[in-house]
């Protein structure tokens, strides 16, 4: 028996799927290992650790190029350069949340519009949409 995983173990493994796997190969975040002559390629254990590292990072806002950059840099030297980038994360997350609860002020205002308004008059909603 070779060692090593199928790609659909490792894919079950980090709990992703197998075109999950072949997109992060194709974006260099995860090594193809080669194929031997008239087999399978083998991937190594640990490689499910770096998918869930990856999905990891993605579920806390990170894009692919940042989690490239994350993945690149020494954890045990580069706590300075991490700490600036989750910093910048969290600075973008803060503003979609002030973008979104104005969003929901200005949607909640317009719903009790609809509410109170009189039969026959505009609906609100469309009429703000219209407006300057």
């Amino acid at each position: 028996m070779q060692d090593g995983l199928t790609i659909s173990k490792l894919a079950e493994l980090a709990q992703v799927n197998v075109e999950t796997i072949r997109y992060y190969q194709r974006r260099g975040l995860l090594e193809e290992p080669r194929k031997p002559p008239g087999g399978y390629r083998r991937y190594p254990a640990e490689m499910a650790k770096r998918v869930y590292f990856i999905k990891r990072a993605q579920t806390l806002g990170f894009t692919l190029e940042e989690v490239a950059e994350l993945m690149g840099l020494d954890a045990a030297t580069a706590c300075g350069e991490t700490q600036e980038l989750a910093v910048q994360k969290l600075e973008l997350i803060e503003r979609k949340l002030a973008d979104l609860t104005a969003m929901r002020t200005a949607l909640t205002h317009l719903v009790h519009a609809c509410d109170e308004r009189r039969y026959g008059e505009p609906c609100p909603i469309i009429r703000s949409l219209g407006e300057d």
